[in-house]
């Protein structure tokens, strides 16, 4: 009972582990997938279940449908990285924020060929609370119609349909923004995936829980992977 009740606490954030933002040498994550046949565990029926407090209530996830290996889960920490560091697996579509006790929290996400086109070591300038997105011009100048969301115009206003989701982080390098963004998405099929355009894609009720255990100037490191090309058109959204 102890165990399920610490293992509860942690994953829904309310975890005792404390976190020190410290950066160290990397390897590449490289995890074999186990457990691939969808469960239905009320852990995670809480975890990925609806929302109705946040500003815009989110639905629940239907979490059965998608592989167990991109559920929000405690691991043992196999990137090389010192606790309080995020790392981005793109090769494995994981996400790991790196604890104490060789312990690391890994979460799925989806990739888009902007997902692929920065690798490297930064920090989490700042963070984001339902934010506005605003298209880079190379994607207005691909897709026209997103032009009304411009920055010239103030972007696209927060809610379900804003393709930040829920939650944005901003990773920045030698104080200069990368346009690289760990985000939310409605699009919960797309996790463990790659899709057509976007950064790094979570599950709304998962970037809501990364983005409470991460504090501003967190170290990232971004790991290259899969080349922009092996994208494939699953969805739109950034």
């Amino acid at each position: 009972m102890k165990h399920d009740t610490t293992r509860r606490s942690f994953l829904l954030g309310t975890g005792g582990l404390a976190v020190t933002a410290l950066a160290g040498c990397t390897t590449t994550p490289r995890e074999a997938a186990v457990n691939t046949k969808p469960v239905a565990d009320p852990f995670y029926a809480e975890i990925y279940g609806a929302k109705p407090d946040e500003q815009f209530p989110l639905p629940a996830i239907p979490y059965e449908k998608i592989n167990p290996r991109f559920y929000r889960q405690m691991v043992e920490n196999p990137t090389g990285e010192r606790p309080g560091t995020i790392v981005v697996d793109t090769a494995n579509h994981f996400l790991y924020l790196t604890y104490e006790n060789n312990q690391a929290m890994r979460y799925g996400v989806g990739l888009g060929r902007a997902g692929f086109e920065w690798a490297g070591r930064g920090v989490i300038q700042y963070k984001r609370q339902w934010p506005r997105w605003t298209p880079p011009t190379e994607m207005i100048g691909r897709q026209p119609e997103l032009e009304p969301y411009s920055a010239a115009n103030g972007g696209m206003a927060p809610g379900l349909s804003n393709p930040l989701g829920a939650r944005a982080l901003y990773i920045f390098k030698d104080g200069v923004d990368t346009i690289y963004r760990l985000h939310g998405s409605p699009e919960w099929w797309t996790i463990g995936k790659s899709v057509s355009s976007g950064c790094v894609r979570l599950m709304n009720q998962d970037i809501i829980d990364l983005y409470n255990r991460v504090p501003d100037r967190a170290p990232i490191v971004v790991m290259s992977g899969a080349p922009a090309s092996q994208a494939v058109a699953m969805a739109p959204g950034f």
